[in-house]
């Protein structure tokens, strides 16, 4: 009975949290559109996922590493060592269909291998991932500090290719970050791994005692985490066509905050993909208004950064208000 009792505060803290995170991105995209002519658009509204598909991308992966309750701060840097990479791989020959597969196993095994330092060794993620980010940023810069440009055929018809929605459009890339979507929130709301993934962030101890592999889950989140960082810098190569070993830096903050602001809990065990996809659309949406107010474009760091606190405290409110009503 306690079982069912805990899922229901959870999931009703789960929606409660979506609830808001939905309300507050139509509430500022309303605002927008009141405040400035042609906001209220298709277009603009298809452009937050032209603009922002590496960021959902990345947020969804580090979703399921929070949802465990660990934390992953190397994405960033794999992203920017895919675009480095990748680029450095075209310039010399290397045909896409050989570059994109490898820099995603490259992500994936770098991931895997975090994850199991954490596991195996007991090591606080924080520590281990942050290792990876240095180690990963590094080695961008020793293959070059100059941006280097992507002119191959088949990123140029990604980057420009696009499938026009009435007056608006959608290019190519933004499809990779729709199926990842599809593909975590079905994981995660229909297979025992997913069920797995909210147990081992509930209470740990409670599922080693159901018999759950948490090893492997807590293995397998990081490299699922890496290997969506992976992807997610192969569709930012398509967006700029360009690999520079500075990209994105401060990135993994924007992933987590969307996840946060969409919420998902950093104690873990509460959290959904479709609400990090809404939290990642409020950051675009807070961009696109600084753009339309000519400000600078740090504003969108002060107003993310104040969100992410606002939206702390309020699951801190949640879950102080779920542990009162515990019985006795």
């Amino acid at each position: 009975m306690s079982g069912a009792v805990q899922i229901q505060k959870k999931t009703g803290n789960r929606n409660v949290s979506l609830l808001i995170t939905t309300l507050l991105f139509f509430v500022l995209f309303g605002a927008g559109s009141l405040a400035y002519d042609r906001f209220f658009s298709l277009s603009t509204f298809l452009n937050l996922f032209n603009d922002n598909a590496y960021l959902i991308i990345v947020a969804v992966g580090v979703t399921f590493v929070l949802l465990t309750g660990g934390i992953d701060i190397s994405v960033a840097s794999t992203l920017a060592f895919t675009c480095v990479f990748s680029a450095h791989l075209l310039r010399l020959g290397v045909p896409p269909a050989v570059v994109i597969p490898l820099v995603l196993l490259i992500g994936f095994g770098v991931g895997l291998l975090m994850g199991y330092l954490i596991q195996a060794f007991q090591l606080q993620p924080f520590i281990v991932t942050l290792a990876g980010q240095f180690f990963m940023r590094g080695f961008c810069a020793v293959i070059s500090t100059n941006s280097i440009p992507i002119s191959d055929e088949f990123y140029k018809y990604m980057a420009l290719g696009k499938v026009s929605i009435g007056k608006g459009k959608l290019y190519y890339y933004v499809f990779f970050a729709l199926v990842i979507l599809a593909a975590a929130y079905y994981t995660l709301r229909f297979t025992r791994f997913g069920r797995g993934v909210y147990a081992v962030g509930g209470s740990e101890q409670s599922a080693v005692l159901m018999g759950l592999p948490v090893a492997r889950i807590k293995i397998a989140v990081y490299a699922i985490s890496g290997f969506c960082a992976a992807l997610a810098g192969v569709v930012f190569s398509f967006y700029t066509l360009a690999g520079y070993s500075l990209q994105n830096m401060g990135l993994e903050m924007d992933a987590i905050s969307s996840a946060v602001i969409g919420g998902t809990l950093l104690s873990g065990g509460v959290g959904s993909v479709i609400g990090t996809t809404f939290g990642a659309l409020i950051q675009g949406v807070i961009q696109t208004i600084v753009t339309y107010q000519n400000l600078n474009t740090w504003w969108t760091k002060v107003t993310i950064a104040a969100l992410l606190c606002v939206f702390i405290v309020i699951q801190r409110g949640i879950a102080l208000r779920a542990e009162r009503r515990k019985p006795g």
